[in-house]
């Protein structure tokens, strides 16, 4: 067996990330004293004068582009940590919105693997080191951290946060989290600092998240008490006390994420106005969130990938349709550690056509298991490609959709499909 080479700030970005698959055991080892030795010893736990953590179920990804989007247009440089990525490690670090250039990936990475020393650091906690040391480097105004998994334990933890949001609690990552939704709300709120602002999205949330944020003296503000929004047709509203924003556009990403964001915003001491919420709002995206790649036929992505995020997939999509003749073909190909038959219920009322995919590695599950909870018959594909291929010759006219969900490898798989063939 050949001896592993140490990259340098010079080598490809590729060669890092070939060297820290190897480096530690585990690709997820819960746990904050090895990465918390290093972050100290690099000064790295206050990456930007304004800290602000997301955790959740989901919405983690849509709430921390609506917060950089606002404070973008209010003129605040910006960092976002986030993940997974859908086809580039790139898209896991945006500065002012944009993503780096592998070289400074590479050179964030060098600078980690100095720092460490003998510390053994899984692929997720050198990234996470990397990003804070990039925002230092990148001397950015607002740091944007979202946790990957939990959030007590999550190495994004280590972080000294400004304001902590959650914003969903539901059952996901059972393998690490478990299936008590009191113990996961524990979790999620782990994230909250004593004497500091916290916010939860989730309506009526378990109730260790305020008994948490009591025993510590967090600040807890919670949507239905502290906050509350309302639809109006196209626009929105937002109050959180005596305080009324009215006629707010309706974004692109989810509404609770939305509502949340202005809260964590409200509770920042940023200075933002009503403008930039407005202008933020009206011009966010996020890849792989309700994306739309094409008109006619409507290809549509979205990573929803639990019952939750599935739910409100659905919803969207039977507005969509609501006043059209439009079928759906629906291209999906999920991992085995999720709720397979309960995310695919959601579905079922806005499916049309079923193309189920099978994904590639050790938590993939394949096209047969996805079969067994969907109509009988069904022809299955060994890749999220050949799917969508099969369900786009299928299209028998241009006003049908194609939504492809499931996980973000699978819209990944497809993003990245799309931008080479068209």
């Amino acid at each position: 067996m050949s001896e592993q080479i140490l990259p340098t700030a010079q080598s490809p970005l590729s060669e890092w990330l070939s060297y820290l698959e190897i480096l530690h055991t585990s690709a997820i080892d819960l746990g904050l004293d090895r990465i918390s030795h290093v972050a100290q010893k690099g000064r790295l736990t206050k990456p930007a004068p304004k800290v602000i953590t997301v955790a959740g179920t989901n919405g983690k990804g849509s709430t921390c582009a609506m917060i950089e989007a606002i404070l973008q247009k209010a003129g605040y440089k910006t960092g976002v940590y986030s993940s997974p990525h859908l086809i580039r490690y790139n898209e896991r670090v945006r500065v002012n919105g944009k993503e780096l250039d592998d070289e400074r990936h590479s050179e964030a990475f060098a600078a980690i693997e100095a720092l460490r020393g003998d510390t053994s650091l899984s692929l997720f906690e050198f990234g996470t080191l990397a990003a804070l040391w990039l925002f230092i480097d990148n001397q950015v105004d607002v740091a944007i951290l979202e946790v990957g998994l939990g959030g007590r334990l999550d190495a994004t933890n280590i972080a000294e946060h400004d304001v902590s949001v959650i914003t969903s609690l539901a059952v996901d990552h059972v393998d690490w989290l478990g299936d008590d939704i009191e113990v996961i709300g524990f979790e999620k709120a782990g994230i909250f600092r004593s004497g500091k602002p916290a916010v939860c999205g989730q309506p009526e949330p378990p109730a260790s998240v305020a008994a948490h944020a009591d025993e510590i003296g967090a600040d807890l503000h919670q949507v239905g008490y502290q906050f509350n929004y309302q639809q109006d047709g196209d626009v929105w509203h937002w109050q959180c006390g005596a305080f009324d924003l009215r006629d707010l556009p309706v974004p692109s990403l989810p509404l609770p994420n939305a509502a949340t964001a202005l809260m964590a915003l409200g509770l920042s001491e940023l200075d933002v106005t009503d403008e930039n919420i407005v202008d933020g709002l009206a011009t966010v995206k996020l890849a792989g969130r309700m994306e739309t790649l094409s008109d006619a036929p409507h290809i549509l992505l979205d990573v929803a990938h639990n019952p939750h995020s599935a739910a409100y997939l659905a919803a969207q999509i039977a507005r969509i349709k609501a006043n059209t003749d439009a079928k759906v073909h629906a291209v999906v190909a999920m991992l085995h550690d999720k709720d397979i038959t309960a995310t695919l219920e959601e579905m079922k009322g806005v499916v049309d056509y079923w193309y189920p995919a099978s994904l590639k590695g050790p938590r993939a599950a394949d096209w047969q298991t996805l079969a067994k909870s969907l109509p009988e018959g069904l022809q299955g594909y060994t890749t999220p490609s050949d799917a969508y291929e099969t369900a786009k010759a299928a299209v028998a006219w241009e006003g049908d959709m194609i939504i492809v969900f499931g996980s973000f490898y699978t819209v990944g798989e497809i993003a990245d499909h799309f931008s080479q063939s068209e």
